[in-house]
């Protein structure tokens, strides 16, 4: 099957990961004066389909400058050293705190082993390969890229992790937030809306800064917003407030199911099922609660866990 790109403005391009499943991890693409960064590195597995994507727009190995993280969770950095290999011309950027993980990725896999298990993460991620330490740019708050003719502003965005930025192309009027303003799949969209939902996955989660972070995003005013999950998303400012009611939401499931047990987590698990269902059926879209949950399954199970950190965090 043909790869597809999906074109947007201003010379902003995506592809699927093909990670997990279709529609559920993007690459993107921003192309100026045919200089490219990437944003989001996928997996090991997605090296194929961006080379075939720089290939269908012209471009090719040398005209990669950066391979940009949002953060080092592995379906957005797993494929980081594969792809600083097939690309030597170019730099990684990564949070400051990330950086560490990306010369040496050990403890990032044996955290990722630690949710998933050793045998799923090397079923899903395979060898995660070290980038050389010289080639790696940290990028603090407000660290400046410059690509072709324009500027990629890198912002320091917690709450989802402390490792994660976001980064504003004032050029497109857009940002790539990574997992820093939800997920967005377009299996839920109905009548030309989209649906947004907070992702709190472990181990970082962090309620206020989730908070500040969106509302730092919205000061730049952006037209679009690019998630990894899925890709373009419109009507920010909506999106935004829907954010900051369903993340108090979550905060208040965690708080009320608070009480120690070994039951806790399934407690959690249980009523963020319950609100994603009825937040989808509020919504309007006509998927039935078992497809919402087969869709959403790990993302609940992920945020469930996040709490569960954060109020063990919070108690100390």
């Amino acid at each position: 099957m043909k790869l597809q790109i999906l074109q947007y403005e201003h010379g902003i391009s995506a592809i699927d990961a093909g990670y997990l499943r279709p529609c559920h991890a993007a690459i993107h693409f921003v192309v100026d004066a045919g200089r490219v960064a990437i944003v989001d590195s996928g997996t090991n597995e997605s090296l194929p389909r961006v080379r075939e994507a720089l290939a269908a727009m012209g471009l090719d190995a040398a005209s990669v400058d950066y391979v940009i993280l949002t953060h080092v969770h592995l379906d957005h950095a797993g494929g980081a050293g594969a792809l600083m290999r097939a690309f030597p011309g170019a730099s990684l950027v990564v949070h400051p705190r990330g950086a560490r993980h990306m010369a040496d990725p050990s403890r990032l896999v044996a955290g990722a082993a630690a949710v998933y298990g050793s045998t799923e993460v090397r079923r899903m991620y395979g060898e995660i390969l070290p980038v050389a330490a010289e080639r790696i740019v940290e990028a603090p708050h407000e660290t400046v890229l410059r690509l072709g003719g324009r500027e990629l502003l890198c912002l320091d965005a917690p709450g989802h992790a402390r490792h994660h930025i976001c980064i504003v192309d004032r050029t497109a009027g857009a940002i790539f937030t990574g997992d820093a303003f939800g997920l967005s799949y377009r299996e839920l969209d109905t009548d030309g809306r989209q649906f947004v939902f907070p992702t709190t996955t472990p181990v970082q989660f962090d309620p206020e800064a989730m908070h500040a972070t969106i509302d730092l995003l919205m000061s730049y005013q952006p037209r679009a917003m690019y998630l990894t999950h899925f890709s373009e998303l419109r009507d920010v400012e909506r999106h935004a407030a829907e954010l900051h009611r369903l993340i108090d939401a979550h905060v208040t499931i965690a708080r009320r199911e608070a009480r120690p047990g070994s039951d806790r987590h399934g407690r959690i698990r249980a009523n963020l099922a319950h609100l994603l269902v009825n937040e989808v059926e509020r919504f309007g879209c006509r998927l039935g609660p078992a497809e919402v949950l087969e869709l959403w399954g790990s993302d609940i199970e992920l945020n469930a866990q996040g709490l569960d950190v954060w109020l063990d965090a919070s108690a100390k």
